[in-house]
């Protein structure tokens, strides 16, 4: 990679050594590189994860057996357990996987363990999935106010019952479990959650190294990830939070010692961050990042995925904002995005990037640039008297906890 587009903290990262990092192996399920993609409400359905699974495989070459090792794993959006179970149609649409994936994994939201139980079981007897992934790390004020998503890890107790339910549901396909550092920095709760997750047979845990009062300000802190893979021994531990170029995966790992590394933000408009992540655990300089004719095509194969799966007319809309991350740092990138916001036919997409520069290239200010959710910190809202009896009270929050918000 052209050093213009190597952030200052990676300057003196060297590239990895043979054998310094492992495959990631969880149950069945071996991957290399290993590397996860996070789950995100509207972003990480099939059309995007196909992209990126292919990012990653062009960065493996053709000699790489995407059968014995996993190129990466592609987690789906954020499904919630008790919609699912009562078999409603936009939440079974949400499972949906592309006829070339594998291994399906999807990423299950609860706050009951009958409903997570029945959820889990559905989907490993319908033959659906091949990896769970447990959401307890969503932070959106609206979820924990109720006593859900990154609430739940202050009751530890509910949490053992959800991740028990899940994994006795789930037979020989292999739960993860993904959870933030805390409440805030007054009430951390990973430790717990971690100890849970390896105690319940959980095949590997994941930190976004941010409190839920953090939302996704400020840097992560790695120290975290470090003191829970001291902490647990048997199962793998991942590692979230501040991916944002392909160097930064392998300096995570060094720093750490964790396992692997989950991408989430940084991925946004830039599914060939997958391409580059292979090229640094292979041992390679990643190429230059693409000039804009070069996005303008993975773009317009994004939504034309989009359409197929959704329909032109719902597709063009739900990809303006994959829009605005694609295109952002661009020379007049402003007014273009503007234009890109008026889409309503895939025509009118295409006409709206062929009239930019095909031979631009990728901005260098860009590559760190966040994209994605990145408002301020909050006081996170949790049920009156919630932490009164947190250690010892193991009933579950109303339904009204189970909204649909991506996040952790």
């Amino acid at each position: 990679m052209d050093p213009k587009y190597k952030g200052p903290m990676n300057q003196d990262v060297p590239p990895a050594q043979p054998g310094e990092v492992a495959p990631l192996k969880m149950g069945g399920i071996e991957v290399w590189p290993p590397v996860v993609l996070a789950p995100m409400a509207g972003v990480t359905n099939w059309p995007f994860r196909t992209l990126c699974r292919e990012q990653m495989e062009q960065g493996l070459g053709p000699g790489h057996d995407t059968e014995a090792r996993k190129p990466g794993l592609f987690v789906s959006e954020m499904i919630t357990a008790r919609p699912l179970v009562e078999g409603r149609d936009k939440t079974l649409k949400l499972t949906d996987f592309g006829e070339t994936e594998s291994p399906r994994s999807l990423q299950l939201y609860g706050v009951d363990p009958y409903y997570v139980g029945e959820a889990v079981k559905r989907l490993v007897s319908e033959g659906r999935v091949d990896h769970i992934d447990m959401n307890f790390g969503c932070p959106v004020k609206k979820v924990t106010r109720k006593g859900g998503g990154s609430a739940i890890p202050a009751r530890p107790l509910l949490l053992r019952d959800i991740v028990r339910a899940a994994v006795r549901n789930a037979g020989e396909v292999p739960v993860t479990i993904k959870f933030r550092m805390g409440i805030d920095d007054e009430l951390l709760t990973y430790e717990d959650a971690g100890r849970i997750g390896e105690d319940e047979g959980c095949a590997a845990v994941a930190l976004h190294a941010r409190t839920a009062a953090q939302l996704y300000d400020g840097e992560a802190d790695w120290s975290a990830i470090a003191h829970l893979k001291d902490l647990v021994k048997t199962i793998p531990v991942l590692g979230n939070g501040d991916i944002w170029e392909g160097w930064d995966a392998l300096r995570m790992m060094r720093q750490t010692g964790c396992d692997g590394v989950v991408v989430g933000r940084g991925c946004l408009g830039r599914p060939w961050l997958f391409r580059d992540l292979a090229a640094v655990f292979e041992g390679r300089e990643p190429e230059d990042p693409p000039t804009f004719g070069a996005i303008a095509t993975v773009m317009l194969e994004h939504a034309r995925r989009l359409a197929e799966w959704m329909g032109e007319k719902h597709s063009m809309r739900a990809f303006r904002r994959h829009s605005t991350w694609y295109t952002k740092g661009f020379r007049g990138s402003a007014s273009m995005r503007q234009d890109l916001m008026r889409v309503n036919t895939f025509a009118e997409l295409e006409a709206a990037l062929r009239a930019h520069d095909p031979d631009e290239p990728f901005p260098p200010t860009a590559m760190r640039v966040q994209r994605g959710k990145t408002a301020g910190t909050q006081k996170v809202s949790l049920p009156e008297g919630f932490l009164v009896d947190r250690l010892t009270n193991a009933n579950p929050p109303g339904p009204d906890a189970e909204l649909l918000h991506s996040g952790g």
